[in-house]
This record gives structure tokens, sequence and C-alpha cells, in this order.
């Protein structure tokens, strides 16, 4: 059965004023499950407009005002779990039981972990060299945000810049991709209910022309893409002089080192590695082994990935679904031959798995002796590959994880604490995790790319959203 879709334009439901649509489907059966309509210049002309609006209205309210909004919306949003969650795994393929429905849930803490720090959110008194003159800051919500998200995390990462940006007063116009949009759309229902202002978050769902659109548009104050590198570039060098915050790219090296935990180092890369099939921004990218514990880990590691079960995502026992999407899928394909044309040694899968509805469902690939120059150590394959590089020895390893143009998150394996501070020392990386996964991360962390890397710059909690001004006031000398 097909689903026609709507759009959320200022706090309405519509079809638009544009004379086409996109057709989806569904990367689990192939089956055509969704039309989503194609917005026009005026749609996105009305949502920016009916934005500014609600930003000049909700600038006013206090932050405990907007907070209890903030919460109503939380409380809404656990109601719809898991519903929600099956449209996700059915528009995007991640595991119902082991993914879908956590994804979804922790969506919503967002808004109750924005509810928080907001009505602690302060400005601060400056000393002055006059005594008759006074000093502070307040922050002002910075206005109009359009959001461009991706297909991955197609809930969960909107509300990254919904939550905190409702909280502090901003609008939010969030495009996600068309393909990823059923379940974005399902939950906006929760902003109608909890009586947001009209305008304050409008969902338009698109392709790169919609993107550009708004990115472009002179009512947009501030823009947050969270996406590959090659696209944000190209929004950086479109969209001017707005605010932005741009989340990109990674390709998260984990280093194990000689005295690491090699069957809790093994356990960590390849939950790193299928996670979400292995479609995030910090999954485990690459394992770089220092050489006295390489047959080790090799072993451990081929152990571990014994628990990996590719398979139909609405069943319990699934823990990878498919891929979803073929161009991510034609990545792999490539990856996995360059690695192989390159010497490497194809220890598990490497190819798209046989007998599925749909030729998305790939094999959790672990490749050995990956050179450094192999696209799959180099780009972010975003898929489910586990490439495993040598070291001679600690210098050497920072070495190899240092020697790429991306840096969003990092894992170093060591039981020696000393080691594991001059790791973090000297991996260039937004994040350094110790003894976990890359693949990891917590609502409320800042997240974001090292300076210098084509990975972008993150966000540092609410800050990010809001403008700082400074007020003086000169006061009367004769008192």
């Amino acid at each position: 059965m097909t689903t026609d879709l709507k759009l959320f334009i200022a706090g309405e439901w519509t079809e638009g004023s544009g004379d086409d649509h996109y057709e989806v489907r569904s990367p689990v059966s192939g089956e055509h499950i969704y039309n989503v309509p194609k917005a026009s210049q005026a749609d996105i002309d009305h949502a920016v407009m009916a934005a500014r609006e609600a930003t000049e209205q909700m600038r006013h309210w206090t932050a405990f005002e907007r907070a209890e909004l903030c919460l109503r919306i939380y409380e809404l949003w656990q109601t719809r779990v898991e519903d929600v969650a099956r449209i996700l795994t059915l528009e995007q393929g991640k595991p119902y039981a082991a993914e879908s429905i956590d994804d979804i849930a922790e969506s919503g803490d967002y808004f109750q972990i924005a509810a928080e720090d907001v009505k602690r959110f302060s400005g601060e008194l400056i000393p002055t060299t006059e005594r008759h003159r006074r000093m502070f800051t307040v922050h002002r919500p910075v206005g109009v945000w359009a959001a461009i998200t991706p297909w991955n995390f197609p809930v969960m990462i909107p509300m990254e810049y919904v939550g905190p940006g409702l909280a502090t007063g901003n609008s939010i116009i969030v495009k996600p991709p068309e393909f990823t949009s059923w379940a974005l759309l399902e939950m906006a229902k929760v902003f109608e209910e909890a009586g947001v202002p009209k305008g304050a978050i409008s969902v338009i769902p698109g392709a790169g022309d919609i993107g550009e659109a708004l990115v472009t548009h002179d009512g947009i104050d501030a823009i947050g893409f969270t996406g590959s590198s090659a696209t944000g570039k190209r929004i950086v060098s479109q969209m001017g002089l707005k605010r932005s915050i741009m989340e990109m790219s990674g390709n998260g090296p984990t280093i194990v080192t000689s005295d690491a935990d090699i069957k809790k180092a093994a356990e960590a890369a390849v939950y790193g590695a299928y996670y979400n099939a292995g479609q995030v921004c910090c999954a485990t990218e690459r394992v770089i082994v220092v050489d006295d514990v390489h047959d080790d880990f090799v072993e451990a590691t081929l152990k571990s990935a014994q628990e990996v079960r590719l398979g139909d995502p609405f069943d319990d026992n699934t823990n990878m679904g498919p891929l979803n999407n073929s161009p991510t899928a034609d990545k792999m394909d490539r990856h996995v031959a360059d690695a192989r044309e390159r010497g490497a040694e194809i220890l598990m899968g490497g190819g798209r798995a046989k007998g599925h509805p749909t030729d998305l469902y790939y094999e959790f690939t672990v490749i050995d002796r990956v050179p450094e120059d192999a696209q799959v150590s180099q780009e972010e394959s975003f898929g489910p590959v586990l490439p495993i590089l040598s070291a001679r020895d600690d210098s050497d390893a920072v070495a190899v994880a240092n020697r790429t143009h991306l840096g969003l998150q990092a894992a170093v394996f060591t039981n020696d604490l000393s080691k594991a501070f001059w790791y973090a020392d000297r991996i260039r990386s937004g994040t350094v995790v110790v003894n976990d996964s890359t693949d990891f991360w917590e609502t409320f962390q800042p997240f974001g790319g090292a300076a210098g890397t084509d990975t972008g710059w993150g966000r540092q909690r609410i800050e990010e959203f809001t403008d700082l001004q400074t007020i003086v006031f000169s006061l009367r000398e004769d008192m």
C-alpha cells in the first residue's frame, strides 16, 4: 500500500503549490511505499516568511516558557515511539528492535535536555573601567535556521537542531532527503499537538535543489548541515555570511595498542562497523593495530563478527539491515574492489548478500592488511566494512590515524592512563574515545570536527543557536 504524504509548512499540512512529487521505495522490500510532494519556490518563501514571524513572537518569550513548550513536545513524543520506529525501519532499513525504537526515543531527548539547559543559560556581568558603567551580556535567538539533514538518522539528526533551536527562540525549517522523510513528517504531528507557534517548525523534504533554495534564501539567517564533506563544501560556497553549523564526514580510526584489552577492542570495532550497517558519521571506518597484537586482534574480530546477523530488519533477531540506497552500496563495491586490487586480504564478506528482497543487503566485511592509500582507508565508506591497518608502534599509529583529511571521532584502546592521554593529545579529531567504540555519542555532548579537516565545525550545545549581545549602561554620576 502506497501512502501519499503532505508537507508541513507554517503549522499546516499541505500538498504544496508544485506540480511534481517524489516516489519512494523501501530498501527493505523494494516496494513503492510513499509519495511526497516536491515543494515549489512559493512554498519555500511561505515557510521562510512564517518562520520569521514566529521567531519575532518567540524572542519575547521567557526561557521558562520555551522550556515548558519543549517539555510538552518531549512528553507527547514518547507516545509515538513504536509506531514511528516502524516507519523509520521501512524507509531507512535499520533494524526495528535493535535500533529504530531507541533511535526514535532518544530523538525526543533533545527537547528534554534543551528545556533543562535553557533555564540555566545566562550571560555574564563584565567589569568596566568606569565606576558609573555597568556591562553585561545576554543571549538572543539567531533567527531562522535551515537544517539540511541526512538519511542515516532522519529523525534524530533534525532534532539536534530543532530541540536547542526552539528552546532558544529560533525557528527551524528542516529539509530531510525525500526518500527518508515519512518518519519525520509523522513526528511533526507532535509539534502541532504541543502548541508550537505556526511557522516555528516546517518540514520540507527534497533533493539538492530544495536545499540550495533554502541556503541561498535572503530570509534564512543560519544553516545547520549534517552530511558529506562534498555537499558541505558546496553549501559553504553558496551561503555567504550566514551563521552555520557544519557537521560532515568522518572515517573514525580506532587504535589498538599493545596493552589493550583485545577482546573488548574487537567487539567495539565490529559494533562500530555494523551499527546502522556502518552508515554513521562516527562509524569505525578503520582499525589501526600495533603489530605486536595484530594476529590476536584479527582472531578476536572474526569471532565477534559471527554475532552480526544480516536480515529482515523487522525480525527481532536481526541486528543489521540493508544499506539505504544504491549509491552507498555502489561505493562499498568500489572500496572493497580497490582494497583487493591493492593487495588487501578479504577475511569475511566482501559483497552483496544473496537471497534478499533487494540488492542493498551487504555482507559484513572484514579486510586485513589494508594499505594506507586504499580508498577504504582514506575515504568515508559508510557501509558495513572493517578495514584493518598495521602500525609499528604508538608513534606510527598516531601518524597513520592523522594522515587523512577527515577528523570527526577517533578511539584508542589501552590500559595505560598515561598512554591514553598521550594519544588524546596527538590525535587530530573532534572527539577521542578511550576504550569504547568510535560509534559513540551523547545527546548533550559537544560534537564536531577538528580544525583544519574537511569534517567541518560542530556545536557546543545551545550556545551555537544564539547571538551574544553586549549591553552597556552609563549611570548618573551624581548619585
